[in-house]
């Protein structure tokens, strides 16, 4: 297992430079100078160069990515062109916020949508059946701004349960988790359904059956232990999807996290910034693919790493 988790590892590295790149070409293709915005309105043209030259954004493009690769391989992130502080303590100082909101979505999205696709399956064409699908077709149509928008209407306005935005406390993340984790929640319950109903009907599941074992120790311990590989698979891939949702439910919420920081740096042209928060992201994700593939052989013993 080593030599695959060091050759994974390695695998990252091309990755992220192909993101780097990509990233690199879009947001200086983006209409806009940060020269000017950092200078001000009513600064000079003199003074706009100057600023442009100290930033050094008169370079050519290869050379500013050469620039910016070689502060890479030093652990560098960069320095925010609004704040003037180092990218990676800016990340920093939010991370805590968008990783505790993804976390709580996901534990929402598990705890919701394993709870209704299990339902959905054990009862197929049922009354509760379709009222689960229906569910989750409405999860996966529903914009996660709107949600946002009509928790805080409901919850925050009229019922006045809980905190409309911020961070400065664990009920202050309970609406967002909810905005991002219900959508994603959606999904899986699709999925965890059509993956117990492709195992509950298999021999060994009769078996226990006609033994007489329980039928929540049938569903929960024989149909769902081996129908968890492909529903790992998407809890993986939906932590991208959650991150993602975590911007607009930041910007909702009006949240100090990741997402807002994106969001806020490209109103303001902040090249490093995004460049550095994108592929912290990026990186982020890669390390949870990683640790969802090792999690296969945990579920299932015969998956072997070589």
């Amino acid at each position: 297992m080593l030599s695959y988790i060091v050759r994974r590892v390695l695998q990252m590295i091309p990755t992220l430079i192909g993101v780097s790149i990509l990233v690199f070409i879009l947001i200086h293709s983006v209409p806009g100078d940060p020269a000017r915005l950092i200078a001000g309105n009513e600064a000079s043209e003199q003074d706009v160069a100057l600023v442009r030259e100290r930033l050094g954004l008169n370079q050519p493009l290869y050379m500013q990515y050469g620039h910016y690769i070689g502060q890479l391989l030093h652990g560098d992130l960069g320095t925010s062109l609004r704040s003037n502080r180092p990218v990676m303590t800016e990340i920093l100082t939010r991370f805590p916020t968008t990783i505790m909101l993804t976390v709580m979505a996901i534990v929402i999205m598990v705890l919701v949508g394993l709870f209704a696709g299990i339902m959905s399956a054990t009862k197929p064409n049922s009354v509760r059946d379709n009222a689960t699908m229906m569910f989750s077709l409405f999860g996966i149509s529903m914009p996660i701004f709107w949600l946002g928008l009509m928790l805080i209407l409901i919850f925050s306005y009229y019922l006045r349960w809980l905190p409309s935005g911020g961070n400065d406390g664990i009920k202050y993340f309970i609406l967002p988790a909810v905005a991002i984790g219900l959508s994603s929640s959606a999904i899986l319950a699709r999925l965890t359904r059509s993956s117990v109903l492709e195992v509950i009907h298999q021999d060994f599941v009769r078996t226990a059956r006609a033994k007489g074992v329980k039928e929540k120790v049938v569903v929960f311990k024989h149909t769902l232990k081996n129908a968890l590989i492909p529903i790992i698979t998407i809890i993986g891939l939906e932590f991208g999807h959650l991150l993602g949702g975590a911007v607009l439910a930041e910007t909702v919420f009006s949240m100090n996290g990741l997402g807002r920081y994106v969001i806020q740096s490209i109103q303001f042209r902040d090249y490093p910034a995004i460049q550095g928060t994108v592929l912290f992201i990026a990186a982020l994700f890669v390390v949870v693919n990683l640790i969802v593939d090792l999690c296969y052989s945990l579920v299932d013993p015969r998956v072997k790493y070589e």
